[in-house]
């Protein structure tokens, strides 16, 4: 049964909801109260695995672990017992993919990362074949190895018996909210909900059902998919044993969607950035899905309120990695705080421009075979400049995508909504503000992608009553206003443009 907003459901009686941000590199888990304030936040890394160049994987057992124990401490922080609980909500890396047996729960080999590009040659197949207007006009995407679904093909393909014991409906497949919602509820609920079903490549997002076609074109049996659901319902109970209480699972959604709702851009028009290892920028189009002519994603927001609302996403590949690239591979920083003095210690970055494809280039440019340049040297480029091209990459690549937005969507970026890590560089939020004429708001809480997950739990479970109660939670940190008139801002724009275009196809030449 779906329990709506404003609907008193399970465990309202609770003081906090909890919150999982299952991350990239991390896991987080943070409780959250009723003004939408953190409470505590415990925190754990877990393994970075790559077993060939290009690969990268984990261990869905770390995972599940890590995330256990860190629910754990978060508890004991606040001197809290799962009775002060009302919900669980779930955010996640999207895309990276699962496989288990369903009897015993053991995956069947590491998870396959978003970031993995081993499915590449899978993807140029689908591409011959003639399907990218299909998944473009169907599932919103472009086809790519970063999605769900070439993924549960390379594992079917490559782990010997995995073909055969999903056909005989032996193997789940979830990303990682379903992964985590599975072990909660000790095996008794396997869903996702609509947004992590979104970046699978398998979803018909105007349906909002699992594609046929491309399910028989990957040969993967529908038996291994989980059910469909909202982002807000409850899904089920945590195992008892687990907390010394059952808390009710109460919300799943992909990390960025789950960033737009917990900035609280709920009216068509809103964008948030977040500035992560990667980034990821999400227009609010409401009930209508756009479709993208300038390499943009159409996806789902998020499922609430028995209705679908979707977005436009431009995903980023390397953002604050690039800041680690400074640090640990060309040693210029020790730690990333520094490059906001050493940004500033120049005017300009003398004509220096960093592209930092480093794994290609992403939207909206969508080429595996860019590879990143540092261009337009000269004697006079010094490590100040180095650093402050490369802060400013950033901001480029942020405002590529929401020339994009606004062309496909019609509508005019009046300010954009900032997260992440990256956001707490001052030099990089000013720059982003000049360089795009608009505001740049950064909210006291950066935690967004965690508290949408809250917000989205919160209302599930009757702690909030409706989406007007999470507006009035927004915390103003600082608002940077823009200072380049336009002719700089252009100016700066085209060097970009230069550098990327000579950073494109580099592999192929």
């Amino acid at each position: 049964m779906f329990i709506g907003s404003g609907e008193v459901g399970y465990g309202v009686a609770g003081k906090y909801v909890m919150s999982f941000d299952c991350g990239t590199t991390s896991t987080r888990t943070i409780l959250f109260d009723h003004s939408g304030k953190i409470v505590s936040v415990a925190y754990q890394d877990f393994e970075q695995i790559y077993p060939n160049p290009g690969w990268v994987e984990h261990n869905p057992l770390e995972i599940w672990e890590a995330q256990l124990k860190t629910a754990g401490e978060a508890l004991r922080q606040a001197n809290a017992s799962a009775k002060d609980i009302v919900g669980i909500g779930i955010t996640n890396q999207r895309e990276t993919t699962i496989v288990w047996d369903k009897a015993t729960g053991k995956p069947v080999m590491n998870a396959i990362v978003w970031q993995d590009r081993r499915t590449a040659d899978v993807c140029q197949e689908l591409i011959k074949q003639g399907l990218s207007e299909y998944i473009k006009d169907n599932m919103g995407l472009l086809i790519d190895s970063y999605f769900s679904g070439t993924k549960i093909k390379w594992i079917l393909d490559h782990i010997d018996g995995a073909k055969e014991k999903a056909d005989r409906g032996e193997l789940l497949f979830g990303t990682v909210d379903s992964w985590l919602i599975w072990n909660l509820t000790g095996g008794e609920v396997h869903v996702t909900d609509y947004s992590n079903a979104s970046r699978t490549m398998l979803f018909n997002i105007h349906q909002i059902e699992w594609d046929d076609k491309l399910l028989t074109e990957l040969d993967i049996p529908r038996a291994m998919l989980p059910d469909l659901r909202p982002s807000s319902e409850v899904y089920g109970m945590t195992v008892e044993s687990l907390f010394g209480a059952s808390i009710p699972v109460a919300a799943a959604v992909g990390d960025q969607q789950g960033a737009l709702f917990g900035q609280a851009c709920f009216d068509a028009g809103m964008v948030k950035a977040t500035f992560g290892t990667g980034g990821s920028l999400l227009m609010n189009t409401g009930a209508k899905p756009i479709k993208s002519d300038t390499g943009l994603l159409t996806t789902v927001a998020w499922g609430l309120n028995n209705k679908v609302e979707y977005a436009l996403e431009g995903l980023l590949y390397v953002v604050g990695a690039s800041v680690q690239w400074l640090r640990d591979e060309l040693k210029l920083i020790s730690d990333a705080k520094e490059t906001e003095h050493l940004a500033q210690e120049v005017e300009n970055t003398n004509g220096v421009y960093v592209v930092p494809a480093f794994v290609g280039l992403s939207a909206p440019y969508w080429d595996q075979y860019a590879r990143g340049a540092i261009l337009g040297l000269t004697r006079g480029a010094n490590r100040n400049h180095i650093v402050r091209a490369t802060l400013e990459s950033i901001a480029y690549q942020i405002r590529d995508v929401i020339a994009c937005m606004e062309q496909d969507s019609g509508i005019s970026n009046r300010e954009l909504k900032v997260d992440g890590g990256v956001c707490n560089n001052n030099f990089v939020m000013q720059f982003q503000s000049d360089l795009l004429g608009v505001p740049v708001i950064r909210p006291k809480i950066v935690e967004s992608t965690a508290r949408g997950a809250a917000f989205l739990a919160g209302l599930a479970t009757g702690f909030w009553k409706s989406q007007s109660d999470l507006v009035d939670t927004f915390e103003l940190d600082r608002k940077y206003e823009p200072t380049f008139d336009e002719s700089k801002r252009n100016q700066l724009y085209a060097g970009w443009q230069r550098a990327v275009e000579r950073a494109k196809a580099w592999e192929e030449i």
